[in-house]
């Protein structure tokens, strides 16, 4: 395998960055809000699970008494 000296790799990484389609301002703020709310979403569903899974729980131990 041939060896790259450092300024040839600094070389070939500008190269391969000017490539790189960075995503517009637009784009960047539609995923964030998206990420968001999936993160809500799935929050609020854990949070029921959680819930009904305390209930059950709790009912069990109840009737353990």
């Amino acid at each position: 395998m041939a060896k790259t000296s450092p300024i040839e790799f600094i070389r070939q990484v500008q190269t391969e960055t000017r490539k790189v389609v960075w995503p517009t301002r637009r784009e960047t703020v539609m995923t964030g809000v998206m990420v968001v709310v999936m993160t809500t979403v799935l929050a609020l569903f854990f949070l029921g699970v959680d819930s009904i899974f305390q209930a059950i729980v709790t009912a069990l131990l109840k009737l353990a008494q």
